[in-house]
């Protein structure tokens, strides 16, 4: 470990690369973090088969692939796809959970995820996937510093999409049903506005998120049933760090924890890399609760 923190010191080419890739794979995490930053804060919801929808798009683009198909041409299919999966769970499960307490909520998607996880595992085998895209690796700075073009290109998808949901939820009328309800969705409701049609529309959404999100992860990552875990953890962290609705703020929190991954991989080893998101996620949530102690105080 000493010695790769020298490296690091000594090297300014290795942080840049480090850094670079924890970027590039940060902005796919911050994408599939607004979705369940949206069915938290909407539905008060917390979805822990979040990571599972990704995966579930990731294998939408390795059928693709597989079949000749480029991944990035499945990215909206994946998403129209996993739209209708979201609103088939909404009006079979979620909408029974939304009313009952955390535990309900936890317990019900904590059962969807083990299900879809071995579902994935019966369908493709547990052996780790990956969408062929064809692209290929950008040499900067004499060899020094490369750049994978399929994460470039994940990268400005994901910027693309992210700059879609902002104009939706902005300047649409469910985008903005989905705004009031969150803010109160007593009081949407005796505005007129659909509050159940809203709910199911949000979850919709967080899996079509989830879907397109999962095609660029599989076209720069490796994807496998059993990965969804990790990908909710990032999630949670990101949104735990970020907020409800502050989309700058999930997308800083997920370019930043992409870049402690690739960082706290190369110092600890790839194997602590997890163990690096859980560990954040403790400290955010230690931060949240002392803050919180510390606004009664001021309160009080």
């Amino acid at each position: 470990m000493l010695s790769n923190i020298d490296l690091l010191m000594d090297s300014p080419f290795t942080n840049a690369q480090l850094l670079l890739d924890g970027l590039l794979i940060g902005a796919l995490f911050a994408l599939s973090a607004y979705g369940l930053a949206l069915v938290w804060g909407v539905m008060n919801v917390k979805n822990l088969a979040q990571g599972d929808f990704v995966i579930m798009g990731g294998y939408i683009a390795v059928v693709f692939a597989q079949n000749g198909i480029h991944p990035i041409i499945a990215l909206p299919i994946a998403a129209i796809v996993m739209f209708g999966f979201g609103w088939l769970l909404y009006i079979t499960i979620i909408k029974r959970v939304i009313e009952r307490d955390l535990f309900t909520s936890l317990l019900a998607t904590f059962g969807i995820a083990i299900v879809l996880a071995q579902g994935m595992n019966l369908i493709f085998g547990p052996d780790v996937r990956v969408a062929e895209s064809g692209f290929e690796t950008l040499v900067l700075f004499d060899g020094n510093v490369t750049v994978s073009e399929a994460k470039l290109a994940a990268f400005l998808l994901a910027a693309l999409l992210a700059t879609g949901l902002i104009t939706f939820m902005k300047k649409s009328r469910m985008g903005q049903a989905i705004r009031a309800t969150a803010q109160d969705a007593r009081a949407a409701k005796v505005m007129g506005i659909d509050t159940e049609k809203v709910y199911a529309f949000t979850f919709s959404l967080n899996a079509a998120i989830c879907g397109a999100a999962g095609v660029l992860i599989a076209m720069v990552w490796v994807i496998q049933p059993f990965f969804g875990i990790t990908h909710s953890i990032r999630s949670f962290v990101i949104v735990t760090a970020a907020g409800f609705g502050n989309l700058p703020g999930v997308i800083m929190a997920g370019l930043g924890l992409g870049a402690m991954e690739q960082f706290s991989g190369f110092v600890l080893g790839a194997e602590f890399q997890q163990a690096t998101v859980v560990g954040v996620l403790i400290g955010v949530l230690i931060w949240r609760q002392v803050q919180q102690s510390k606004h009664r105080q001021v309160v009080e």
